[in-house]
C-alpha cells in the first residue's frame, strides 16, 4: 500500500482496482471490467513499481499513450512509448532507457506486436505483464472491433510465461468469453465492477420526429448552462447539421466526427479542452481516449448500435463524480438507421445477426419501464446488483436533474393509434394520467389486470435467469398479450415480440398466466 501513496499519490484503491491487481500480482490472466473513468490504468500501472520490472501496454490511440506517459513521468515513474510516428532515434532512445531501468511501463501500438524485431526482442525481456487496453476491441461480437487486435494472441505465443490482463469499460459475457478465446488468455480470472453510476441520472424520451428532439435539447441546454456537453449523432451530414442549428441558439458550439482532417480534430479537441468550444456534437468517432471531468450532460440525438456503445458514451459524463444527466431520445426510425449500418456492412452473416440481436436489445431497453441503473448492472452481469437507483427516469421522475418533458397535447392528437404510442416515456404524474388515459382506450380493467400480472411475471423470471427484464420480453410484447390473450402457442407467433426461440423458452409459462 505504501507504493499507491509514493508513487500515485492514492490514499487507497478505488472500487474493482484491488482484486484486478492481486489477481495480476499472482500471475493470473485476467479479464477485467471497469468502467469509464474507473483507474483502469493503474491495474497495469501498479504491477511494474511492485514488482520492479517492464509492463507491455497495448494501446490504441497514440494520443492516449502519450497523455499516460507523460502523466507517469511527472510522477518519477520511466515510462515510454512506441509508436510510427516517432523517428528511429526517439524509438532507440526508449529501448536505452528500458535497459537502464527495472520499473518500466512501455505503450505501443496492436501493429507493433506484429512485427518481426519487437517479437524477438520481448522473447529476452524481464516482463511482468501484458495489458490489452480497449479490450473490446479484441472482439468481433464487440461494439469496436479492430482488426489489428485480432492478432494479440501472438503474445500468448511467444511469452506463455507473461500474464495478460485484458482491460475494457464495458463488456457483456458473451463479448468476455470471446476476448479470452482470441488472446488465447488461461483460465483468466473475472472482475466486473463500477458499473453503476450514482452520480448519473439516466433518461430516455421516445420521439416522433426531429423536432421533437430538437426541442428537448434545447430544454437539456437551457438546464445545463455550466459545464461540458456531448450531444452524439448517428452521421456525419447531421452531427454537421445540429451544430449548425443549436449554435444559432447557443454559444462555444463545434462538431466533431472522423470525415474532418486530423489537424481539424486536433483543434476541436483542444477547443474542447481548454474551454473555448463547450457543447461538442459529434459521432461515435469522438470518445476514446478522451477524459474530461465536468461534461455535466450526454445526449444521444440517435440511439447507437448497442447498448455496449450507449453505456460507455453515457460514461462520459460526471467522471468528477458530480451530478450529470444521460439523456437518449429515441424514435422508431433511429433503428432503421442502425439497421441500414448492419446491412451495409460487410460482416460475415454470424456477426450480422448479433448485431441485430444487440439492436433489438437496446430498443428493448428504451422501451423498458423498470429502474435504468439496475437493469444495466445485470445486463453486464456486475458484481454489485440494485433493486431501485432511485436516479433515473423510472425511479424518480420528478428529479431536477430530469430534462424537463415537452408538452404533449399535439403529440397524442397526432398519434393516431394509442396502443402505437412507446412505452419508453418517464412516468411523470402528468405522464401516468395519460398513460392511464391511453390504456383505458386500448384495454380493459381485466386485461390491465393480467398486464400487471405478466410484468410481475417477467420479473420473477429475470431474477431467475439473471438477466435484465427488458430481455426477457419487452412491455410492448406484455401488452400485447394482455390485449389478446392467446390460447395456443401457435396464437403466441402473432405476438408482437415473440418468436420461434421465446416462445420455445417461455410460452408454456406464458399461456399459464394468460390462462390465470
Amino acid at each position: 500500500m505504501n507504493e499507491l501513496e509514493t508513487h500515485f499519490g492514492l490514499k487507497e484503491f478505488r472500487l474493482g482496482q484491488e482484486p484486478i491487481i492481486s489477481s495480476v500480482l499472482a500471475g493470473h490472466d485476467v479479464l477485467a471490467i471497469l468502467p469509464t473513468g474507473g483507474g483502469k490504468s493503474l491495474c497495469y500501472q501498479y504491477p511494474a513499481v511492485v514488482k520492479k520490472q517492464l509492463v507491455v501496454v497495448i494501446s490504441p490511440l497514440i494520443a492516449l499513450m502519450k497523455d499516460q506517459v507523460d502523466s507517469l513521468r511527472q510522477r518519477g515513474l520511466p515510462a515510454g512509448r512506441i509508436h510510427s510516428g516517432q523517428t528511429f532515434d526517439e524509438q532507440r532512445e526508449v529501448f536505452s532507457d528500458i535497459r537502464k531501468a527495472s520499473t518500466y511501463i512501455l505503450y505501443v501500438s496492436p501493429e507493433r506486436t506484429q512485427k518481426n524485431g519487437f517479437q524477438t526482442w520481448i522473447k529476452d525481456q524481464n516482463i511482468a505483464l501484458f495489458a490489452v487496453d480497449e479490450a473490446h476491441c479484441v472482439s468481433q461480437w464487440g461494439h469496436d472491433f479492430r482488426e489489428e487486435y485480432s492478432m494479440l494472441k501472438i503474445l500468448k505465443t511467444i511469452r506463455p510465461d507473461v500474464p495478460v490482463l485484458a482491460l475494457t469499460a464495458s463488456a457483456t459475457p458473451f463479448v468476455l468469453n470471446d476476448i479470452a478465446a482470441q488472446l488465447a488468455l488461461h483460465s483468466p480470472h473475472r472482475h466486473v465492477h463500477g458499473f453503476y453510476r450514482p452520480n448519473l441520472y439516466y433518461q430516455v424520451e421516445a420521439c416522433n420526429d426531429d423536432g421533437e428532439k430538437f426541442e428537448y435539447i434545447k430544454k437539456a441546454l437551457g438546464q445545463f448552462k455550466t459545464g461540458r456537453v456531448i450531444v452524439y449523432g448517428g452521421t456525419r451530414a447531421k452531427v454537421k447539421e445540429l451544430a449548425q442549428d443549436l449554435g444559432k441558439i447557443f454559444d462555444k458550439v463545434a462538431y466533431y466526427h472522423a470525415g474532418l482532417s486530423p489537424e481539424k480534430r486536433t483543434a476541436i479537441q483542444e477547443a474542447y479542452a481548454n474551454g473555448k468550444k463547450r457543447i461538442l456534437v459529434a459521432t461515435n468517432a469522438f470518445g476514446m481516449g478522451i477524459d474530461h471531468p465536468d461534461v455535466r450532460l450526454v445526449v444521444h440525438y440517435q440511439m447507437p448500435a448497442n447498448i455496449d456503445s450507449l453505456y460507455q458514451e453515457m460514461g462520459r459524463a460526471g467522471r468528477d463524480g458530480q451530478p450529470s444527466t444521460c439523456l437518449m431520445l429515441y424514435a422508431k426510425k433511429d433503428k432503421g438507421l442502425q439497421s441500414f449500418f448492419i446491412q451495409s456492412s460487410d460482416a460475415p452473416a454470424e456477426i450480422k445477426s448479433t448485431r441485430w440481436r444487440a439492436l433489438d436489445n437496446l430498443v428493448a431497453y428504451a422501451e423498458s419501464g423498470e429502474c435504468r441503473h439496475a437493469e444495466i448492472l445485470t445486463y453486464f452481469q456486475d458484481a454489485q446488483r440494485i433493486e431501485k437507483c432511485g436516479h433515473c427516469d423510472a425511479c424518480d421522475p420528478e428529479s431536477s436533474r430530469r430534462i424537463a418533458q415537452l408538452d404533449e397535447s399535439n403529440y397524442l392528437a397526432a398519434a393516431s393509434d394509442p396502443k402505437e404510442l412507446p412505452f419508453a416515456k418517464p412516468k411523470s404524474k402528468r405522464r401516468k394520467s395519460k398513460e392511464r388515459a391511453r390504456s383505458k382506450q386500448s384495454l380493459s380493467g381485466s386485461d390491465l389486470e393480467l398486464f400487471e400480472n405478466l410484468r410481475a411475471w417477467r420479473s420473477r423470471k429475470a431474477k431467475e435467469l439473471d438477466v435484465p427484464a427488458f430481455l426477457v420480453l419487452s412491455d410492448k410484447t406484455l401488452h400485447h398479450l394482455a390485449e389478446a390473450r392467446p390460447k395456443t402457442t401457435s396464437d403466441l407467433f402473432k405476438i408482437h415480440g415473440l418468436g420461434e426461440f421465446k416462445i420455445e423458452k417461455f410460452g408454456a409459462e406464458l399461456l399459464l398466466e394468460v390462462k390465470g
